[in-house]
């Protein structure tokens, strides 16, 4: 019988688990993850104002109480927890979805500033992941720059435009809604280096910004005119198209002066943050023109624009994982279908599915057709596999080297902590902040 670890619990963990059972009728696979929590990016990476995203979990829940699978919450594999090698020595075969546990850098002077964040951090900490040690976002901040012009950037310029009365009802934790319930922040400037037609945003995420309370959306129409697919967006794919209309339609109509504004600009690259008094003021762009080859080049021409919060968001990049080989310029793990190349050399028995397997790239569900290229890649594999005897359970030598597992009973535990949290602060489910709640509620269910 085929012993299968999949070593993470987001949506490219869960569809490897849910092709693996579906694929072969025998098969047993434990779902490893460094969190006590299942469901990854779906539960720390979606903005909590998106239930209907975050109700994907019901389905990747499904997948995790087959009785084939089993959930082992807070394993760490690699560096400081369950050696790689050790993995291979328990399992016939381990599949690595680690995702892309780190964010680009902008790679400009001042980005260490205090006031400076990566929207990798801001997220964390609106969703409450146990990591998230930063606070102190909002602190002094009047206005705002989110350097980035895909959908995590809408997600955190809307979250920081968003009134606490439209926020409480979220699974925010109580920590972060009460830091923006009084924020100052009224001025929110979302900036791309390059044109309208090339922004990374979905036409659903960008629209959600014009139904703001309170908040005017802005739109320069001069900036709109320096890219030329927006004269006339008919030749534009689709979606391109849709976006080019939304931003056409922002820039025909002048502001309310309402309470909050939301700036959309384009055609400017950050070229340094710029301080006073020791934390970031204001971020320096440089005026950036279409090449004509799909890209920009700077024009020498630069404005400054005032910010005491500076959020970058442009990607994520995967982590090297101790004991796995690295592409340092991809930032995946080199692969042939899934299958884990050391050296040049296929290594039975280790794969890979999700952004550690292709990059940063499409949405949650370009996960599936993924992990089921992967499974495939395994389940060809697994008659040689499958003759290596084991050593007995997996979970029995993990608890004996050390592990603390948190199974499935004890994610049920922290979901009813949660609950029971909601609803003595008389909201609806909140979630535990940090790792000692996790574990407190976790490993004594009844408390």
């Amino acid at each position: 019988m085929l012993r299968v670890a999949v070593v993470g619990s987001g949506p490219s963990g869960v569809y490897t688990a849910q092709s693996l059972v579906q694929m072969d009728q025998e098969v047993l696979v434990d779902v490893l993850d460094r969190l006590p929590c299942p469901y990854g990016l779906v539960r720390y990476g979606v903005a909590p104002d998106h239930e209907k995203i975050k109700s994907l979990q019901q389905n990747l829940r499904t997948v995790l109480e087959h009785a084939r699978v089993r959930f082992l919450g807070g394993v760490r594999a690699g560096a400081g927890g369950v050696p790689v090698e050790r993995l291979r020595e328990l399992y016939h075969a381990v599949v690595y979805c680690v995702g892309a546990a780190t964010d680009r850098r902008l790679g400009i002077p001042g980005e260490d500033l205090p006031g400076s964040w990566s929207a990798t951090e801001f997220v964390s900490w609106y969703s409450a992941h146990p990591d998230a040690g930063a606070d102190g976002f909002l602190t002094g901040a009047r206005s705002a720059v989110v350097v980035g012009v895909g959908n995590v950037a809408v997600d955190v310029t809307r979250i920081l435009a968003r009134g606490a009365a439209e926020l409480s009802p979220t699974d925010m934790p109580q920590a972060a809604l009460t830091a923006l319930a009084a924020s100052e922040v009224t001025e929110i400037h979302m900036v791309g280096r390059r044109g309208p037609s090339q922004a990374r945003f979905t036409t659903k995420e960008l629209r959600e910004l014009g139904s703001l309370a309170d908040t005017d959306v802005v739109v320069d129409e001069a900036e709109l005119a320096l890219d030329p697919a927006c004269a006339d967006p008919s030749a534009l794919p689709a979606a391109q198209r849709r976006n080019v209309e939304v931003l056409r339609g922002w820039a025909a109509v002048p502001p309310k002066g309402l309470r909050r504004r939301i700036r959309l600009r384009f055609f400017l690259r950050p070229v340094e943050l710029l301080a006073e008094a020791g934390r970031v003021a204001a971020v320096r762009f440089e005026r950036t023109a279409p090449d004509g080859r799909g890209g920009v080049t700077g024009t020498g021409r630069y404005e400054e624009v005032a910010a005491q919060l500076v959020l970058r968001s442009v990607g994520y990049r995967g982590v090297p994982l101790e004991g796995l080989p690295f592409d340092v310029e991809r930032g995946t793990v080199p692969h042939v279908a899934g299958r884990v190349v050391r050296e040049g050399v296929v290594s039975r028995g280790e794969y890979v599915a999700g952004w550690i397997k292709r990059g940063p790239t499409g949405v949650i569900g370009t996960n599936r057709p993924c992990a089921k290229e992967t499974v495939t890649s395994l389940l060809a594999d697994a008659p040689a596999l499958v003759a290596r005897e084991l050593p007995g359970d997996p979970l029995a030598a993990l608890r004996a080297e050390g592990a603390e597992p948190v199974e499935w009973p004890g994610w049920l535990a922290i979901e009813r902590a949660e609950a029971e949290l909601g609803a003595s602060l008389g909201r609806g489910v909140v979630k535990l902040p940090d790792w000692a709640a996790l574990k407190a509620a976790a490993t004594h269910p009844n408390h």
